[in-house]
């Protein structure tokens, strides 16, 4: 019991400091943005959304600099939440330069769509090798509502295959979740509570780093959200969204719960796939499935507000979040 109560006071404490540095950040870091007009440019079909022009983006940075700072110092000491780090720092990075393209530089499509998909692939298999070859972790998966069952991904190919599909498309589906203000950041708040608990059950509460960059990231981005929230003073960019996209797939590898992302992210695939039906349907037949994609666009031109679009959203995932945690007990 002492035990448990020093790691949970360890998990609490990475919250509030992450939370601390965060929300110091965004007060030192907004007003530079704002100062040297790192913008973007909002969607003028969108009625309501002309407003938002001028808000400063790249805001990602604000919960990116404690969860990798802090992320470093827990891993020194343990080294289980180094994978995550990976994909974290890597997407980060990824997005970072798409950003600085686009806002900094002025060039309107940022990186190339083969670019980025190049740099996104570098990255995840450097995180797979990783994992695979430098890591205590077994590549595989716990089957949903059937804990005592396991999909082995000892074969290589099979391993890459799989971990290629679960990191992109997670890291994607994150990247078009960000496009009202809070959205991602709320989301992925109560995605990032579910992996803490999950953490705390599969890991036995051993203080793991993984464990503890879960609390900075929860602590990060409440205080981001303090900003983001509507209506936003800044937007994450892709130097957040991405990095958050790898935290998420990451945590679901070292946890050994990929397959859960379909439950506790499907938010997350909900978006990912209205984009791609969008694009399919406009190409084979010339009409629209939705009034606009992502999905979240769509319900906005339906008559909803951002602010409910974003309670609903999160709802979901919190029942889902909460079906996952039972799926991961049974």
């Amino acid at each position: 019991m002492i035990v448990f109560d020093k790691i949970l006071m360890t998990d609490f404490l990475a919250v509030f400091i992450s939370f601390g540095i965060a929300l110091l950040l965004g007060f030192i870091i907004i007003p530079i943005l704002t100062k040297e007009k790192v913008d973007q440019t909002e969607r003028e079909y969108i009625e309501s959304h002309k407003k938002k022009n001028g808000t400063p983006t790249m805001g990602g940075i604000i919960f990116l600099i404690p969860m990798i700072v802090l992320g470093i110092i827990a891993c020194s000491k343990e080294p289980s939440g180094i994978p995550v780090l990976i994909l974290v720092i890597g997407f980060g990075l990824i997005g970072f330069l798409d950003d600085f393209l686009k806002v900094v530089l002025k060039r309107t499509d940022g990186l190339k769509a083969w670019q980025k998909f190049s740099l996104q692939f570098i990255v995840a298999t450097i995180f797979i090798v990783f994992l695979k070859y430098y890591s205590t972790v077994s590549p595989g998966s716990i089957v949903p509502f059937n804990s005592f069952s396991f999909l082995d991904f000892s074969n290589l190919a099979v391993a890459f295959v799989f971990y290629y599909l679960c990191i992109l498309g997670t890291v994607n589906g994150v990247n078009f979740t960000d496009g009202l203000d809070g959205l991602n950041t709320t989301v992925t708040i109560v995605v990032s509570l579910f992996l803490l608990f999950a953490c705390r059950g599969l890991m036995q509460g051993n203080g793991s780093s993984t464990e503890i960059i879960i609390a900075i990231t929860i602590g990060a981005l409440f205080a981001f959200l303090m900003f983001n929230a509507y209506p936003a003073k800044i937007f994450m960019g892709d130097t957040g969204s991405l990095a958050l996209g790898g935290f998420v797939a990451g945590i679901a590898c070292v946890l050994q719960i990929p397959l859960f992302i379909i439950l506790f992210g499907f938010i997350y695939l909900l978006e990912v796939v209205s984009v791609i039906l969008q694009v399919l349907s406009f190409k084979l037949t010339g009409k629209r499935i939705f009034k606009m994609a992502p999905i979240h666009h769509h319900f906005e031109l339906c008559g909803w507000s951002e602010v409910k679009v974003v309670a609903v959203f999160s709802i979901i995932t919190a029942l889902l979040c909460v079906l996952s945690y039972m799926g991961l007990m049974i």
